[in-house]
């Protein structure tokens, strides 16, 4: 252990960096770098366990920055590492400095991208259970604000933490009773008392193990992690917190320190000097630092990892599609299911669901593995972030629940997108050809979503062996998000086992040199469209139809090649929203291949009934499609 001067030292330098970093940047939130100086000091440079010039020890503990906008302070500690130096702290938030604003994943030493709060406890509830699951030493620790345990999300992953047993999981809370606008929620209803102790009761029933401490008291806390690291070992069912009361600036001057309105606020170049020296006055007596702001810190060596395990390579084995016969009927969820459970032989897979395993599929591979289910209960927000810190850790995740239900995780999975986190989500239940379950349940805003998020990819299979390919393409993909769209109801086969689908693709299921029209569907409606193909047909019209089972990457090249050979007229249909849809993403792809296009797509508020009835209500059905091909003509 460190001397207690020692760490006093490193959290007066914390300070003192994170002061100058914010006037550099003229940005930032140096008061609230200031309330936790004293926790990360104590908690990098005495309680956690790694290799700093080996960061991907699998053996290393983990340090999660939920309260992201103080992300100075995290790049003050791995300084002192001797990670960054002098001159690139002070850049940061310039444009070719990772030292965002906020912690991303483009700083090496970022285990996630934060800053929406209420996000970074679900990701160590992530991160602590990949531990679990690999049967590692590493403990995963987050460090919150209070203001921030407003969010639902944090009390999703508190009570999966203690369902769970995750005694490896500690968590650290910034309460220094000041939101951005004013006083947090527990301060006010605690002004003739300890808000601490609100938190206290909280945590006790989510199932935790509680520490109070002086946040400010660098020997008591060293005291309560050294309890957290004790009581892991002692009640090992049990998450643990430290609920830290701190000051939001402690250490600047009274005209600042513990008072509102300087949330966000870096100190002018102007008074720079001025609050240094009010930092060093402050801390003179603890620290023996006068006179000079440069102080004197030896190189610190971490603890050393419990054991360093050679990782073991895990060979991806190769795919056996189920046998599937074309003409017979299965719906591509439960496809979905029979897929992941055959890529399962990967040990690296995890499967979570959402409390709707019975529907999305996700129970075939719970049958099978078990041990690599992990049912998150109806709390999607945490389920997307625990998927996080699987991934993180070398897992590939695939979260299931229904479309419709995972606009409620959309902070999360913008996040995710972020920090370029690989995951694999799949939406069930989507559109309207749901039927009597009404709109509540009908996923139409999901293409638009996932389409908003960098380097995202989006699969729309018609049929089982579509599905099939589809779930392999995401298992592969690692370049950030991607997402599978499941229907509900089952459909016939189309294809053979061995038709080819790569990212970027489409295939062509109806065409001709007379084709004068080109009809793009995916999922449910290349069923429509096959059925308008005929209809088309009975009249002497030659339609060219094609599944366009990747949204995104669209296959654009192939839409231009084939729109040109059908006269630049275009139809597309699809069971999802028009705005932020595939016929808008199509349109304008191929913008300058276009004579006339119409976009078939639900536009009205739908209702219960049956599939049919509301395909033909938002004219997404073959009658439809009939009527708009005819039109472009």
């Amino acid at each position: 252990m460190k001397s207690i001067l020692e760490l006093q030292k490193r959290a007066l330098a914390l300070r003192i960096d994170c002061v100058r970093a914010t006037t550099a940047a003229e940005s930032g939130h140096p008061t609230s770098c200031l309330s936790a100086a004293d926790l990360v000091a104590a908690l990098f440079f005495h309680a956690m366990r790694f290799e700093p010039d080996n960061h991907n020890n699998p053996c290393n503990d983990r340090f999660i920055l939920s309260k992201g906008h103080a992300a100075p302070l995290l790049y003050a500690a791995w300084k002192q590492l001797g990670k960054l130096s002098d001159s690139q702290l002070l850049e940061l938030r310039t444009f070719n400095s990772p030292l965002e604003g906020h912690p991303t994943t483009r700083f090496a030493y970022t285990e996630a991208a934060t800053g929406s709060l209420g996000q970074g406890l679900s990701i160590g509830a992530g991160m602590a259970l990949a531990a679990k699951k690999d049967a590692l030493p590493y403990r995963t620790f987050v460090l919150l604000g209070d203001s921030e345990m407003t969010e639902g999300s944090n009390w999703e992953a508190a009570e999966i933490a203690s369902f769970y047993k995750l005694n490896n999981l500690i968590a650290l809370v910034d309460i220094n009773n000041l939101g951005q606008r004013g006083i947090t929620i527990e301060a006010l209803e605690n002004l003739s008392g300890n808000p601490t102790d609100a938190f206290v009761k909280k945590f006790e029933a989510f199932g935790w193990n509680t520490i109070p401490v002086d946040g400010h008291d660098i020997q008591a806390l060293v005291k309560a992690l050294d309890k957290a690291s004790k009581l892991a070992s002692a009640q090992p069912s049990r998450p643990t917190v430290l609920l830290a009361k701190t000051i939001k600036g402690y250490g600047l001057n009274t005209d600042i320190e513990n008072k509102n309105g300087f949330h966000g606020k870096a100190l002018s170049h102007e008074k720079l000097n001025f609050y240094l020296r009010k930092l060093l006055d402050r801390f003179a007596e603890t620290t023996g630092q006068r006179g000079s702001l440069v102080l004197s810190l030896p190189h610190y060596n971490p603890q050393k990892p419990c054991t360093t395990p050679t990782p073991s390579q895990k060979k991806t084995p190769s795919i056996k599609p189920p046998s599937y016969i074309v003409g017979e009927k299965y719906a591509t969820r439960a496809a979905y299911g029979q897929a992941l459970a055959v890529l399962g032989a990967d040990e690296r897979i995890i499967c979570l669901d959402a409390e709707v395993k019975n529907s999305t599929y996700a129970t075939t591979f719970e049958n099978q593995y078990p041990d690599r289910f992990i049912e998150c209960f109806i709390a999607e927000q945490n389920m997307i972030g625990m998927a996080v810190g699987l991934a993180r850790r070398g897992k590939i995740p695939f979260a299931s629940t229904f479309a419709s239900f995972l606009t409620r995780a959309f902070d999360q999975i913008r996040m995710a997108g972020i920090g370029r986190a690989p995951l694999r989500l799949v939406g069930s239940h989507a559109g309207v050809s749901i039927g009597q379950d009404g709109p509540s349940q009908m996923g139409l805003e999901d293409l638009a979503m996932i389409r908003t998020i960098p380097e995202s990819i989006i699969l729309y299979p018609c049929d089982a062996v579509s599905t099939t390919a589809c779930v392999k393409l995401m298992r592969d993909y690692n370049n950030g998000i991607s997402y599978l769209r499941t229907t509900r109801s089952e459909t016939p086969v189309l294809y053979k086992h061995n038709h080819p689908f790569a990212l970027g693709e489409c295939a062509t299921l109806r065409s001709s040199p007379k084709d004068v029209v080109c009809i793009v569907a995916a999922g449910i409606t290349v069923f429509e469209a096959l059925k308008a193909y005929d209809l088309l047909a009975r009249e002497g019209i030659a339609a060219r139809i094609i599944d366009c089972y990747c949204i995104k990457p669209l296959p654009t090249k192939a839409l231009q090649k084939a729109l040109s050979q059908c006269k630049g007229r275009l139809v597309t249909v699809e069971d999802h929203y028009r705005e932020g849809g595939m016929g808008e993403a199509i349109v304008y792809e191929v913008r300058n291949t276009i004579e006339k296009a119409t976009c078939l797509a639900v536009a009205k508020l739908p209702r219960s009934g049956q599939p049919d009835e509301l395909m033909a209500y938002e004219h997404i059905d073959a009658s439809a499609i009939l009527d708009a091909a005819k039109e472009v003509i």
